[in-house]
This record gives structure tokens, C-alpha cells and sequence, in this order.
């Protein structure tokens, strides 16, 4: 499965930003709860951590520091995720990564560069 990330940018405190990823393939076709997309974000230095998740059933789950300020959805299609971000901080700077579980397959195999998220103050 490959996934293609947009939407980073530069934005200024307080701003928004919207980010997508397409699956190359139906992750929601099966109703599996197992199957799901998400966005994790990491900062420089620091570690890769979750922000936001959604599976197959629409449940939705977020990191405590985003609550309330990101929103994740899914759209029409079945493989395509949005993740809404407003009230962006400077500590939401980040490189955002899409990531997908497919039964028992999670992608990507391999980290790549992701999307850059910037807020400056």
C-alpha cells in the first residue's frame, strides 16, 4: 500500500492547516475495526508520536495535546484520510506521517520524509 501525504506548510500561531493521505488501496472497505488510518507527527529530537486515528468503524481517537484542535475524518472514498488542524501552536511543528493498518499489515514499511508542519510565532 502507498501512501501519498499533503498539506504541510507554514502557517502563523492560531492559524490552520489541513492534511491529507491516499491510500493506494480501499483500507475502509471491511468494516474490521483493525483496519485503520492515522497521522503521526515528530519534532525534531524528539520521538514519533500519534495524533490522531481513525478506523474502519468512523471511532476516532486523538493524542491529549491535540484534543479539541485537530479533527480526523475520512471521506467519500475508502482510502483517503484529512486530518484538520486549527489553533496550530508552535509545538504542533512537526513532520506529519500517514500511516495505515490493513488486517494484519500496518504501512508504511518505511518511514519516509512525510509532510512538514511549521507554526511560527
Amino acid at each position: 500500500v502507498q501512501l501519498v501525504e499533503s498539506g504541510g506548510g507554514l502557517v502563523q500561531v492560531g492559524g490552520s492547516l489541513n492534511l491529507s493521505c491516499a491510500a493506494s488501496r480501499d483500507i475502509f472497505r471491511s468494516s474490521a475495526v483493525s483496519n485503520r488510518m492515522a497521522w503521526y507527527r515528530q519534532a525534531p529530537g524528539e520521538r514519533r508520536e500519534l495524533a490522531a486515528e481513525i478506523t474502519s468503524d468512523g471511532t476516532t481517537s486523538y493524542a491529549d495535546s491535540v484534543k479539541g484542535r485537530f479533527t480526523i475524518a475520512r471521506d467519500s472514498t475508502l482510502n483517503t484520510i484529512h486530518l484538520q488542524m486549527n489553533s496550530l501552536k508552535p509545538e504542533d511543528s512537526a513532520a506529519y506521517y500517514c500511516y495505515a493498518r490493513l488486517g494484519w499489515h500496518v504501512y508504511p514499511k518505511n518511514w519516509g520524509q512525510g509532510t512538514k508542519v511549521t507554526v511560527s510565532s
